[in-house]
């Protein structure tokens, strides 16, 4: 049985240095501007909540955005536009897919 793609990618606040990333809301920033790229595209208030394919989270202990490989298909800029800032700021980015809990 052949491994299915990662389904999402980890920006984690970490720089490749090994530095923490500032400020300390730049998950909760990112995941902002990116609450209206969403299935079914951008409804009245969702700019109240954060889309499911752009998702702050801590994973042990550290900040990152989970970013869900649905955006690329849907919005190809907004996809690009995360990982540029990642690149643009040194951030560790890693594949993988979270498990439930």
């Amino acid at each position: 049985m052949a491994a299915s793609p990662p389904k999402q990618v980890f920006i984690q606040g970490i720089t490749r240095d090994g530095r923490t990333f500032r400020p300390s809301d730049w998950a909760e920033r990112l995941a902002g501007v990116m609450s209206g790229f969403r299935p079914g595209g951008a409804q009245p208030g969702s700019h109240l909540s954060y889309s499911p394919w752009c998702v702050p989270n801590v994973i042990n202990g550290v900040k990152c955005v989970v970013v869900h490989s649905d955006l690329r298909e849907a919005e190809p800029m907004a996809w690009d536009f995360c990982m540029n800032f990642a690149r643009d700021n040194d951030l560790q980015v890693a594949e993988g897919c979270l498990l439930p809990e």
